[in-house]
């Protein structure tokens, strides 16, 4: 109370009323300043090694870790004091729209995002990304079971090559694989791809025709790709992208954590689940 109406009335005066010694009210506070000061060099060392990505959940839940318990309102004051802004408030440009893929194959998935066992479900989807004056393409594949990028592949040409590089990348026996599912976006569509899951016994899940929710996790996978890792980011080569690529999947699965996990990174969630 006194410290919230100094500004109006004399700390003398309020401690006298208040039966507040004036060197406790004093000591609280200068306290309370170190606090302050204490958290704030921490919620800037957590923003800046999120790569300017975290907001005030995230940052809470980080502190928390920490010993310390803020709330999501002081945690938003002190961000704005230093002018610390999310990715995530900045506008996003909208994707382009591809052909669809007609093929007859039943939503399998029907949206069953979560998955208990490992590998039992994988997704995926391609994003675009400004390389020189061209654009190109990242395709990833997503572990439904804790949202681990298993796979990725990045290439100057949206094709079904691009999805079969991304399964090359994966480091996991193909076997273990149970479901692939996708929108109907053409580069899906193609011999080889159907070929190489049919080697390795995975069965095959579509998405109903315009309708995107049928793939939300891949989708939302996307939408934090290109807020966290293209969104100002520019590439002059394919050279570039790759090593940029595989440094954020490395975060991603090993270091970011997920609000969709209990705010563990893929790798704890995978390591929590497995002591059960």
């Amino acid at each position: 109370m006194i410290r919230n109406n100094r500004h109006k009335y004399s700390v003398s005066a309020m401690c006298k009323l208040l039966q507040v010694p004036r060197s406790t009210f004093y000591y609280e506070a200068k306290k309370r300043d170190h606090q302050d000061e204490e958290i704030t060099k921490l919620i800037i060392k957590i923003y800046k090694d999120s790569r300017r990505i975290y907001g005030q959940r995230k940052i809470k839940e980080e502190l928390k870790h920490l010993g310390f318990i803020v709330s999501r309102r002081r945690i938003g004051r002190i961000m704005k004091e230093q002018g610390l802004v999310s990715k995530y408030t900045i506008a996003q440009y909208k994707p382009m729209k591809s052909t669809v893929n007609e093929e007859k194959i039943s939503n399998t998935l029907n949206r069953e995002f979560n998955q208990k066992d490992e590998l039992e479900v994988v997704v995926s989807d391609l994003t675009y990304v400004r390389v020189g004056q061209r654009w190109h393409y990242i395709c990833v594949l997503i572990d439904l079971f804790n949202r681990e990028i298993i796979g990725y592949s990045a290439g100057p040409h949206k094709t079904a090559e691009l999805v079969t590089q991304a399964f090359a990348s994966v480091k996991y026996n193909l076997n273990r694989l149970k479901l692939f599912h996708t929108d109907r976006g053409s580069e899906f569509k193609n011999k080889s791809i159907d070929q190489a899951l049919e080697a390795f016994d995975i069965d095959r899940s579509l998405s109903a025709k315009g309708t995107p929710y049928d793939n939300a996790v891949a989708e939302s996978t996307f939408k934090t790709l290109k807020t966290e890792f293209i969104l100002g980011e520019h590439f002059e080569t394919q050279s570039e992208l790759d090593l940029a690529l595989f440094d954020y999947v490395n975060w991603y699965n090993n270091i970011r954590i997920h609000g969709s996990l209990g705010y563990l990174t893929p790798k704890e969630y995978k390591q929590l689940k497995a002591k059960f």
